[in-house]
């Protein structure tokens, strides 16, 4: 330990003059007093200012594009408009121009024609039954229509069926098994009267004939009333008399009236002011039950029976108010068939009375006047 000590300090007394220093302690000063100052308050920040507006598009000068060359005249352009041919096509129909190829314009057109407070007076040249199975019909109606307002309307209609009589399938039955449907599901319409109502939903417009603008309706109707009604009884027959052939016509009996309605729809298609064009689809339906035939029920037809047997006068039978016998007394002159063989048909039709509620689904197409 004394030897390290005497080292160190042996070099230290050396290391100066080595270097050519000499080495003189430095004499001790008081240390010099060092005054800190509080430091400065920072200045708050200044806001940034906002960047200048860009100036207005109406000061920046306008950019000038150059005129696209011309094209030749020789080459047709897309978008230029084509020369109309027929200056008839620059016609107006109704306020809008047809078939002109310069203009393009949608238009949404009022009502043409009112038919508020209007009389409508339509006749159907014809009228078919379509679901004939065991009945089949044909004939005519005519219909009145008044116009309260705009959508609805009070109606009158009448029909006549000019050709009634059962079906060909039912005829074929008859001719070839004896058999036939009931009286009642064979019950045909002869002639109706309705009252009813009618109701326009919805009506548009259609071009018809690239000039004319025509008007169309939606209608739907309903209407209850009463009909006459007949039944078949005794189909058409071929008879041979002193060796000639000639037809014998069906024969047919009154049933007397029934309810009858009806709900259908279709389309009116006006043609100008006064005139349209109705197609429709009508559904009749009507109350069948047959206990009476020509006026006369079960116990008429068996004293008219009985009488018959014994050649006795049916104006002498204490018969109902409303039997209409003669209809069942004499020879037809033509045919020279007796009519009295028909009792035993007619008993037979109203000895088991029979109901049923028979649907006439026809198609109606006429045309109309207004005033």
């Amino acid at each position: 330990m004394r030897r390290t000590s005497f080292l160190a300090l042996l070099l230290v007394s050396v290391a100066p003059s080595a270097f050519g220093q000499t080495w003189e302690p430095r004499p001790e000063t008081a240390p010099i007093p060092i005054q800190v100052e509080p430091p400065e308050p920072t200045p708050p920040a200044k806001p940034s200012p906002r960047p200048a507006k860009p100036p207005a598009e109406e000061s920046q000068p306008p950019v000038v594009v150059p005129d696209a060359p011309l094209a030749d005249a020789s080459e047709p352009s897309v978008s230029e408009p084509r020369p109309v041919a027929d200056p008839g096509q620059h016609r107006l129909v109704n306020g809008a121009p047809l078939h002109n190829p310069n203009v393009a314009v949608h238009v949404v057109q009022k009502k043409q024609f009112a038919d508020e407070g209007r009389h409508e007076f339509v006749l159907y040249p014809v009228v078919a039954q379509v679901n004939g199975r065991f009945t089949e019909h044909t004939g005519s109606a005519l219909h009145y229509v008044y116009h309260l307002q705009e959508n609805f309307a009070l109606q009158l209609t009448s029909q006549y069926n000019w050709y009634s009589n059962e079906s060909r399938f039912n005829l074929e039955l008859i001719d070839k098994v004896r058999e036939q449907a009931q009286a009642a599901s064979a019950l045909l319409l002869v002639w109706g009267t309705q009252v009813g109502a009618e109701v326009t939903p919805l009506y548009g417009k259609f071009a018809f004939n690239d000039h004319h603008l025509l008007q169309f309706s939606l209608i739907i109707n309903g209407a209850a009333g009463v009909g006459s009604t007949r039944v078949l009884i005794r189909p058409e027959v071929i008879n041979q008399v002193d060796g000639q052939a000639f037809t014998v016509p069906a024969r047919f009996g009154d049933t007397g009236l029934k309810f009858l309605g009806s709900v259908g729809g279709g389309f009116r298609v006006q043609m100008g002011n006064a005139f349209a064009l109705r197609l429709e689809v009508r559904d009749l339906v009507y109350t069948a039950r047959v206990d009476r035939v020509n006026g006369c029920d079960l116990k008429d037809f068996e004293r008219m029976d009985e009488a018959r047997g014994g050649g006795q006068s049916f104006a002498e039978l204490p018969l109902s108010g409303g039997c209409r016998y003669e209809q069942f007394d004499g020879v037809d002159p033509e045919t020279r068939k007796n009519y009295r063989e028909d009792i035993v048909l007619g008993r037979d039709l109203v000895g088991s009375p029979s109901s049923d509620v028979l649907n006439n689904v026809s198609f109606y197409g006429g045309f109309s006047i207004l005033f």
